[in-house]
């Protein structure tokens, strides 16, 4: 199989093999308007196998989320056709609408238009917990 490569946009690497589709939610990137290849179950040399994500054109993604999702992952930025810039995301320390509360009686999920915000609890275990509630997001 082979995959060009891009001009202008960014190239997600080292994502956790089978779960791009994932990633792209998350990120909130739209596969049916966005040019963009999905590489799945790739080899790779330090994990066994990856995906990896190309998107083409001017793209904003949010690195926080990305650190949430798919810590492991590097991003490159392409502009005309060469690498310029190399980002790793990391664990964020808040997010906002990525998670949402499981407590039924949290006021995230009474009242509507509140905003989901959770804060790093616990690094090592990688926990959440909800800004109102503190209850522990189940990621």
């Amino acid at each position: 199989m082979e995959v060009t490569s891009i001009s202008e946009g960014i190239i997600i690497d080292h994502v956790p093999a089978g779960t791009a589709l994932k990633v792209l939610n998350y990120l909130n990137i739209d596969p049916a308007t966005t040019r963009l290849a999905l590489i799945m179950n790739a080899t790779s040399h330090q994990y066994e196998s990856k995906d990896i994500i190309k998107i083409e054109g001017d793209v904003d993604i949010d690195l926080d989320v990305l650190g949430l999702v798919a810590r492991q992952a590097t991003v490159d930025v392409v502009h005309g056709g060469r690498i310029v810039e190399k980002l790793s995301p990391t664990l964020p320390e808040h997010v906002t609408n990525v998670i949402t509360c499981v407590n039924p009686r949290c006021v995230t999920t009474i009242e509507r238009g509140i905003k989901q915000r959770f804060h790093l609890s616990n690094s090592e275990r990688v926990e959440y917990r909800c800004d109102y509630c503190d209850e522990e997001a189940k990621l």
